[in-house]
């Protein structure tokens, strides 16, 4: 969710921001309309409501978001964090998440940013990203082989070669 708030961020106050990084994000979730967002919540917090802890929904889910190349320490790194979120807060975060909708802004975004998918990325796929980088005018796409949607924590030393790259060179578009 951190790119859906780095792109509310953006919209709401563009004087903060003169770089923009987006990691396996996209600019809405889910559909335009139907029941799919009452389908959506009600299997995420199934587990939660049927007594699992949090722990137990981490190690049943941050397998289904990381790629083949994935980095064990980082997977290991993501299910403790998610194992810490409290259940209230995961679930709020579930009832913004599918109301996210920033599709309209995007072409608003006119410092250089620089948006970065995961090969293997189900929740924010490289199309996705491919087409939010179309439509930033200053943007440079990157994707990272092997890899979902946890890359920070997958494959560090490649992501922090992108993002210190992209830093130090913030106006090439690759």
């Amino acid at each position: 969710m951190g790119g859906m708030v780095a792109q509310e961020v953006v919209a709401r106050r563009p004087d903060l921001v003169n770089r923009l990084i987006l990691c396996g994000t996209s600019p809405s979730f889910g559909k335009p309309d139907g029941d799919w967002q009452r389908d959506f919540i009600a299997s995420r917090t199934a587990p939660l409501d049927a007594g699992q802890t949090m722990a137990e929904l981490a190690a049943m889910l941050v397998p289904q978001m990381i790629g083949p190349g994935s980095l064990p320490e980082g997977v290991t790194l993501a299910s403790h964090c998610m194992a810490q979120v409290h259940p209230a807060t995961y679930r709020r975060a579930l009832q913004a998440l599918v109301t996210f909708d920033r599709r309209a802004s995007l072409a608003d975004i006119h410092v250089p940013t620089l948006l970065v998918a995961g090969e293997h990325d189900r929740n924010a796929p490289p199309a996705v990203m491919q087409k939010m980088a179309e439509k930033i005018a200053r943007s440079r796409y990157a994707e990272m082989h092997g890899i979902g949607h946890l890359q920070n924590l997958e494959a560090p030393e490649e992501f922090d070669a992108l993002v210190l790259d992209f830093l130090a060179n913030p106006g090439t578009v690759h």
